[in-house]
C-alpha cells in the first residue's frame, strides 16, 4: 500500500514548497509515499536532498499520455491507494494514471483563488472521481463553491510552514551589505512571482508616492516571473530606480527577511499567502490587501494592516503610517508571530490533511497504512 503525491512545478513556488513540507511530515509519520515530481526541477532536487522517496516523471503537458501510463503503472507495482494531486498539471496526469491502476483515493490540493474555467473539460477535473478538493483558505473555498463545487466536497487545511529556519539568529545587516543601504534605510519587502494577481504595479506606484514623501522607504522585490521587463519598465519611467530594487530569484529568503523592517503583499488575487506567514515568523510587521484568503493571516491592525487591493494610494499610506510608528508596528509584528506559530505550522498541517485522508478511506473501508508511526 503507498500514497502518490504529484508535483508537476518546473519552478519553486509556495505550491513546491507545501507539496514537500507534507511530504517530509507523512514519512516521519510512517506513511508509504511517492512524491512523483519533475526531474532535474528544484522540488526534485530539494526532496532528493532530504532523501524522500521521489520518483522523477517528466510531465511535459497536461494530456501527456506516456506519463500518465508510466505512472499507472508505477502506481500498481507500488499499491497506490490514494492519489494527491498538487497542481493543474499533476491533476490532468494524475487523474489518467489513477483510473488506469483503479487508485480508489483520489484527493485534489487547491491554492489559488481563480474561479475555475467554464469549459466543460476544466470542471470535469474537478468533480469526476474526485473524492475531495483541499482548499488553502476559506477564501479559496468560497471561489470554489462560487464555481460550482459542492460545499462538502471541499475541506479547508491552511499551508503550513517549517518555523525551524527562523529559529537560529540571522543577520540584520545581510541587505544592507549586499546593497550598501544606508543604516537609516527603511526596507520594504515582498516575495513573490513577478505575475500580475501579485499586484507588483501598484506597489510601484506605491514607491513614487513614497518617493515624494521620504527617500529612506526602499522597496525590495524579490522573485522572477513573465513581468519582469514590464515592471522594470515601470520603474524607470516612473523615476524610481533609486528606490526600488529587483532581487530575482533567490534561496536565502530567511536571511532577506532578517533584513526587513517591514513586509508588503500587493496581491489582487490570493490563496492564503504563505509569504505573509513567512513574514510573520521572522517578526516582520506586514502590510497586504484585502483579497482571498490573507485577511484569515491579516487581521486589520491586530496582526497586520489589510489595503484594498490595487490601491496604490492606500498601500503608501499604510507603509508610511508603520514606518513613521514604531511601536504599533513593533506590536503587529509580535502579535503576528504569536498568531502564526499558533495556528499554521507545518506539522499541523499535515495532521489535518491526514484527517481529510482517513475520513474518506474509512467511508470507503481502504486502510491507508499498515503502522504509522504516533
Amino acid at each position: 500500500m503507498s500514497l502518490f503525491h504529484i508535483d508537476a512545478g518546473r519552478e519553486w513556488r509556495g505550491g513546491q514548497r507545501q507539496s514537500l513540507l507534507l511530504v517530509r511530515q507523512l514519512v516521519r509519520k510512517g506513511y508509504p509515499v511517492w512524491f512523483i515530481v519533475q526531474p532535474g526541477s528544484p522540488l526534485h532536487d530539494k526532496a532528493k536532498a532530504e532523501n524522500l522517496p521521489v520518483w522523477p516523471l517528466r510531465m511535459r503537458s497536461e494530456f501527456g499520455l506516456l506519463a500518465a501510463l508510466r505512472l499507472a503503472v508505477r502506481m500498481k507495482r507500488r499499491g497506490c491507494v490514494l492519489a494527491h494531486f498538487h497542481d493543474a498539471h499533476a491533476v490532468s496526469v494524475g487523474s489518467m494514471a489513477a483510473g488506469l491502476a483503479g487508485v480508489p483515493i483520489r484527493i485534489i490540493a487547491r491554492r489559488v483563488d481563480f474561479p475555475l474555467k467554464r469549459n466543460f473539460l476544466s470542471r470535469r477535473k474537478y468533480v469526476r472521481k474526485v473524492d475531495a478538493v483541499i482548499a488553502i483558505s476559506e477564501g479559496v473555498k468560497r471561489v470554489l463553491v462560487g464555481s460550482g463545487l459542492e460545499p462538502d466536497r471541499v475541506s479547508v487545511v491552511p499551508s503550513g510552514i517549517d518555523f525551524s529556519v527562523y529559529q537560529s539568529g540571522l543577520p540584520r545587516d545581510y541587505l544592507h551589505k549586499e546593497y550598501r543601504f544606508d543604516a537609516g534605510d527603511y526596507l520594504v519587502g515582498i516575495v513573490a512571482q513577478l505575475e500580475d494577481h501579485k499586484g507588483h504595479r501598484y506597489l510601484i506606484d506605491a514607491a513614487k508616492i513614497l518617493k515624494d514623501k521620504t527617500r529612506k522607504v526602499k522597496i525590495v522585490i524579490v522573485g522572477e516571473g513573465s513581468l519582469r521587463m514590464e515592471l522594470t519598465h515601470q520603474v524607470q519611467d516612473l523615476n524610481v530606480k533609486d528606490v526600488v530594487y529587483f532581487m530575482g530569484f533567490r534561496e536565502d529568503i530567511p536571511r532577506i527577511l532578517s533584513s526587513l523592517d517591514l513586509f508588503v503583499l500587493s496581491s489582487h488575487l490570493e490563496g492564503l499567502g504563505s509569504s505573509i506567514m513567512d513574514a510573520m515568523a521572522c517578526r516582520l510587521p506586514v502590510v497586504a490587501t484585502r483579497t482571498g484568503g490573507i485577511p484569515e493571516l491579516v487581521k486589520n491592525d491586530k496582526t497586520g494592516l489589510l489595503v484594498p487591493p490595487r490601491n496604490p494610494k492606500a498601500l503608501a499610506e499604510a507603509i508610511l503610517a508603520l514606518y513613521h510608528d514604531k511601536r504599533r508596528a513593533a506590536r503587529l509584528a509580535k502579535a503576528g508571530y504569536d498568531f502564526v506559530h499558533r495556528n499554521f505550522s507545518a506539522e499541523a498541517m499535515a495532521d489535518k490533511t491526514l484527517a481529510v485522508y482517513e475520513r474518506i478511506a474509512t467511508a470507503k473501508g481502504v486502510k491507508l497504512h499498515d503502522r504509522a508511526a504516533d
